[in-house]
């Protein structure tokens, strides 16, 4: 538990000045475009012929949770029903991603969740090799 000062000199909560900050950014309108929110997709991956239609839309998803919920990440299930598709269609895309070298994917293990890793640019057959990670 982190605690910290309030204005009145007493201790409190950090999730109380967390809620406080939630309140602080809100975005007023009934433009349901903004009301959402959007992602921006790099014209790279936009435009390349060798990713699928699906991987993009993949990227897409794992580009807004990045974003905007950084600690917070949905599973699989989620982000299939998202995108309108079978989760096993979903890892497949999430599978053509990795290997494009858009996100990465940290297998943790023991009923952990995977850490992934997005990317802004397609890592080469060339930087894979040599380990390179931006």
């Amino acid at each position: 538990m982190v605690d910290m000062a309030d204005d009145s000199g007493g201790v409190k909560h950090i999730g109380d000045s967390l809620k406080k900050r939630e309140k602080e950014i809100e975005i007023v309108t009934n433009d349901p475009v903004l009301k959402k929110g959007f992602t921006q997709i790099p014209n790279f991956v936009l435009e390349d012929p060798n990713i699928s239609l699906g991987a993009k839309v993949a990227y897409s998803l794992y580009l807004k949770y990045a974003w905007f919920d950084e600690y917070v990440f949905p599973g699989q299930e989620r982000l299939a029903g998202e995108a309108g598709v079978s989760k096993s269609r979903f890892s497949e895309f999430t599978r053509e991603c990795s290997e494009k070298g858009l996100i990465e994917i940290k297998r943790r293990g023991l009923g952990r969740t995977n850490l992934y890793k997005v990317y802004f640019r397609i890592k080469t057959p060339k930087d894979r090799k040599r380990g390179v990670d931006k």
